[in-house]
């Protein structure tokens, strides 16, 4: 395993449903297996289900149980939302304003241990694509920014994804953030012409592809992802 210091991932997809809590999740486990201490952030989740009078959400679920650290749901999901919509949509459903400078104060005390180089890794998943709303100024990107975290996407290969995921990395690289890497995450149904498609990514991002991410059953996609996705590759020194 490479040495490298503390380092913070923002997992972006190139859409809703692309697989970002399975690179996630299979990611802190494959951090987890290598020694390394972690913690997952699921900060905004839409979607949520109540299960003992308090609303959670599964994607949050997964991030809390591969984390290294222990942590108690709220500290992992602090903002959880009932409707399957836009979180911007739901949050006003219930009279809440969601505020980049909100979630990156929950980010506060992780952020520390970063620092302190107490923590080895930070994964912090996003909500829906890049630009996703917060508010009427504000978007999942700005939180990102915020944090200056090092952005790794997610692209569910799929019909339409290469123009959505060049216009994501071109928005990144306009914020002046480290694209750290991309997955190509396979979904069913197999995309026609699935290897020309990567090939393609590949040659117009300069970034690395972490893993090819083959498809499965839903309760193996967190095993399957963390033995894929080359964590030495991505935890090297930044150039």
């Amino acid at each position: 395993m490479v040495a490298a210091a503390s380092r913070v991932f923002f997992i972006a997809g190139t859409d809703t449903d692309v697989g970002k809590t399975v690179v996630a999740a299979g990611l802190l486990r494959a951090l987890g297996r290598a020694g390394r201490t972690t913690v997952g952030l699921k900060p905004v989740a839409a979607g949520c289900e109540r299960v003992g009078g308090e609303l959670v959400n599964s994607d949050a679920v997964a991030l809390q149980r591969e984390s290294s650290r222990r942590l108690d749901y709220a500290e992992v999901n602090p903002v959880a939302l009932e409707p399957g919509i836009a979180p911007h949509l739901a949050a006003a459903q219930v009279n809440l304003s969601l505020r980049c400078e909100q979630l990156v104060r929950h980010c506060d005390p992780w952020m520390d241990l970063i620092r302190k180089q107490e923590l080895d890794v930070l994964v912090i998943e996003g909500a829906g694509g890049w630009l996703l709303p917060l508010n009427d100024r504000e978007t999942l990107a700005d939180f990102c920014e915020a944090l200056a975290a090092e952005v790794i996407l997610v692209v569910g290969m799929r019909l339409g994804c290469l123009n959505h995921a060049l216009l994501t990395v071109a928005e990144v690289e306009a914020r002046g953030l480290r694209l750290a890497g991309w997955v190509a995450n396979c979904l069913p149904p197999r995309m026609a012409e699935l290897d020309a498609n990567i090939a393609t990514l590949a040659r117009r991002i300069s970034a690395p592809c972490l893993a090819r991410v083959p498809s499965g059953e839903v309760g193996e996609r967190v095993e399957i992802a963390s033995v894929h996705l080359d964590v030495e590759k991505l935890l090297e020194p930044p150039a």
